[in-house]
């Protein structure tokens, strides 16, 4: 008997070979019908008899090209309309989106083939792509994802490139990027050293075989590149670029280049092979000199493999002159969002770069590289970019749109619409005007690109944050939102939690409902609110900001708080004016207080080790994680601490026993050990006591001090072991990228600020 269903396919179904793989599923079934892109997912009508469609439906999912992933899989049945064959329809507009927008995916094995096939018309063709792989939100301006509303709609189809574009039996069918040396973006390369009649590949290749800077027009913007075992070559970026100590990502050919400078094991060799290409904080091999070059002072160096055909070609070439890590970094000045215009380049990497390799299609939607790290066989995400945003998190509930703006640092924005959470790629940090004009672009990208206008803005009480004021000047529903609630309801979004958890919340900077600096918190609540259980006894930070970029400044107002007037001679505070900060301190001038327990890893690690100034955010902090290992944090000695009966926790203890074993020569590595140790025993404690206080034992573990390996990894352990049920982030990072999606889902729960 012959019947038709309707089928609604829901999730990343555009522009990753979906329609051609239900057309010619139909075909291998005998079934008749249509399907179709629309602004609300992939539409189907299949006519043919019940268990040839029963086996269609599962294999909707089943069966999936390698970039889909289907959310959501509905059939009905219809009348029936005896039409012959199975046809691809056009794609049909709306007014408003609910598929999930396509991400940019590494080249694919068949695509590599090709371009290293002499005899193949796309031998060493650099933008060569297939349903498989290739840009995607890079290039789409707006929804439905179809070749004229992306930026390769000026480049015109040459005849064989349609007949693959148009045969269903190829794997370029509807591969809307579809191009090749005739028809297609070509690449160029200028500069003062650049033979203008070379082959700009072979030409790159040699300049920096010689040391050269090359600026490469990549996906989401453009790197910085320079031969990583070249540190006279490395140090001159770093100059030019102003990032004198932040470690560098590198890209190697092939995993077993990887396994030369880390020790990646199964799981991390997934991800670097993977469509989404990330940036893979592996363990550092100590015989590796490019790892120190890149990464001195850290234990892991972030690697990440080739994920265009241009990368893969540009090594091929590099073999030549033994060059086969490269330093691929941000094509940006430090602090600045990533160049994606050939002109913006020129202007602002003018100076950094000895050449500028470009080509001709247009990147119309920034995205830095994604950086992950493998964790307790986890993810553990520090920066959610390319590949991976502006995939949504599927958050649970409804209620209307709500645009969530973020904080200052580490910047994202979020656009929650239904029961989804699209969060922006990372913008960054919103200190400067190209930044804070990124922020505003990708506000009016995700409106445009979604067609969602919200109901509500969610923005951070901090009243001097840029986005604070950009929510607070629109019209409408606004809603403040307080920044480690927002940390606690990203985390409880995330794994689709509604009742109440404790939240052990440590970051470096919030603002307090109490108009303080938090960041040591223990909170109990959820979307619908919290309470502020305990934490950090607060101390002064002298200068305010000026603390987070100098260290020994929070080391002195700590030991102040545990010595009073006695304060230690310490070598951390040679040639610095301590009498001046003291007199800060002692008349409370720009001075507000802070529970911040980013802060206190400052002080400890001012205190114990060089770091008296930090030339990178958290650096003091991560270099002193770097001494200790896991296993010296399991064995190490805790120093003593105390709550007190109002749920502080006070730090002079601590300190105290930092200074002892500093006089006492202990070596840094141990006492960083100790003091991982007493944190992750001390936190656990705090934990047991909230959960006395309130019958609950779920834990959220969120906050930028979460970046921390030993601390996140021992902390878990310990609370898992003592029965709780632990809750961390998984596809957001730890840190301040994760904000905007907590805003968002709290904003659905509270009234208008104004």
């Amino acid at each position: 008997m012959t019947i038709r269903r309707r089928y609604h396919i829901d999730g990343i179904v555009q522009g990753v070979g979906f329609r051609p793989f239900v057309y010619n599923l139909a075909r291998e079934l005998d079934l008749t019908g249509w399907v179709k892109n629309t602004t609300d997912g992939v539409f189907i009508e299949a006519e043919g008899d019940a268990p040839a469609l029963d086996d269609f439906f599962l294999r909707l999912e089943l069966d999936a090209p390698r970039m889909a992933q289907v959310v959501g899989c509905s059939s009905e049945d219809i009348p029936t309309a005896g039409e012959p064959g199975f046809r691809i329809v056009p794609s049909d507009g709306g007014e408003s989106v609910g598929t999930l927008v396509p991400v940019d995916a590494a080249v694919c094995a068949d695509c590599l083939r090709e371009i290293r096939d002499p005899d193949d018309r796309r031998y060493r063709y650099p933008f060569t792509n297939c349903t498989n792989c290739g840009p995607r939100w890079t290039i789409i301006a707006r929804l439905p994802y179809d070749r004229p509303h992306t930026s390769m709609a000026p480049f015109e189809m040459c005849p064989a490139c349609r007949a693959e574009y148009e045969d269903p039996d190829d794997r370029r069918f509807h591969a809307q990027p579809n191009a090749c040396p005739v028809c297609g973006p070509l690449l160029s390369l200028a500069g003062a050293e650049v033979d203008p009649g070379a082959d700009p590949l072979r030409e790159a290749a040699r300049l920096l075989g010689l040391g050269r800077i090359v600026a490469i027009k990549g996906l989401g913007g453009f790197h910085l590149a320079v031969r990583a075992d070249d540190a006279a070559a490395v140090e001159r970026l770093r100059r030019r670029k102003t990032r004198e100590a932040k470690p560098l990502a590198v890209m190697v050919p092939t995993l077993e280049v990887a396994g030369r400078l880390g020790t990646p094991d199964i799981r991390e060799k997934e991800l670097l092979a993977s469509p989404q290409a990330p940036i893979v904080l592996l363990k550092a091999r100590p015989d590796a000199p490019e790892a120190g070059i890149v990464a001195a002072g850290h234990r892991r160096v972030g690697v990440m493999l080739p994920y265009t055909p241009l990368h893969h070609l540009l090594f091929d070439e590099l073999g030549e002159h033994g060059v086969d890590v490269l330093v691929m970094t941000s094509g940006n000045l430090t602090d600045e969002p990533i160049c994606i215009e050939t002109e913006e380049a020129e202007d602002r990497l003018g100076h950094v770069a000895d050449a500028l390799m470009t080509h001709d299609r247009d990147i119309l939607r920034r995205a830095d590289d994604s950086v992950v790290q493998v964790l307790d066989d986890r993810l553990h995400v520090f920066r959610r970019g390319r590949g991976f945003a502006p995939v949504p998190i599927l958050v649970g509930g409804d209620g209307p749109p709500v645009l969530a703006v973020g904080p200052e640092l580490k910047n994202t924005v979020c656009l929650l619409k239904a029961d989804r959470a699209f969060v922006s790629p990372h913008i960054g940090d919103l200190d400067s005007l190209p930044a804070y004009a990124f922020f505003q672009s990708t506000i009016a990208t995700l409106k445009d690109i979604l067609k969602c206008e919200p109901e509500i803005v969610a923005y951070d009480m901090h009243p001097g944050y840029r986005s604070t004021r950009w929510a607070k000047a629109r019209a409408g529903r606004r809603v403040a939102v307080q920044h480690h609630h927002a940390h606690l309801a990203s985390v409880l979004a995330e794994h689709r939690r509604s009742e109440p958890a404790i939240g052990l919340i440590m970051d470096g900077t919030g603002y307090g409902t109490d108009g303080t600096i938090w960041g040591g918190e223990i909170l109990f609540g959820n979307a619908h609110g919290f309470n502020r259980l305990g934490h950090f006894s607060p101390v002064p930070l002298p200068g305010g900001d000026a603390a987070i970029r100098a260290p020994w400044r929070a080391a002195l107002s700590y030991l102040r708080e545990a010595f009073g007037d006695d304060i230690p001679d310490l070598p951390v505070f040679r040639g610095h004016p301590v009498d001046t900060v003291l007199t800060m301190l002692e008349k409370d001038l720009n001075c507000p207080r802070t529970s911040s327990c980013g802060r206190l890893f400052d002080a400890v690690a001012a205190i114990c080790g060089p770091w008296a100034e930090a030339r990178y955010e958290a650096q003091a902090a991560i270099e002193l994680m770097a001494l200790a290992t896991p296993e010296a944090v399991r064995d190490a000695k805790p120093y003593d601490w105390e709550i007190d009966a109002d749920f502080r926790i006070p730090t002079a203890p601590l300190i105290r026993q930092v200074v002892a074993d500093v006089r006492g020569e202990s070596p840094a590595g141990l006492i960083s050990a100790r003091f991982h140790r007493s944190l992750i025993d001390l936190l656990g404690r705090a934990a047991e006591r909230a959960a006395r206080e309130t019958g609950c034992r779920d834990v959220v573990l969120a906050g930028g001090v979460f970046q921390n390996e030993l601390l996140i990894s021992g902390l878990d352990r310990a609370l898992a072991t003592s029965g709780f049920d632990v809750l961390r982030p998984i596809q957001l990072p730890p840190n301040d990228g994760a904000v905007a999606v907590g805003q968002a889902v709290i904003a659905r729960t509270l009234p208008s600020a104004d």
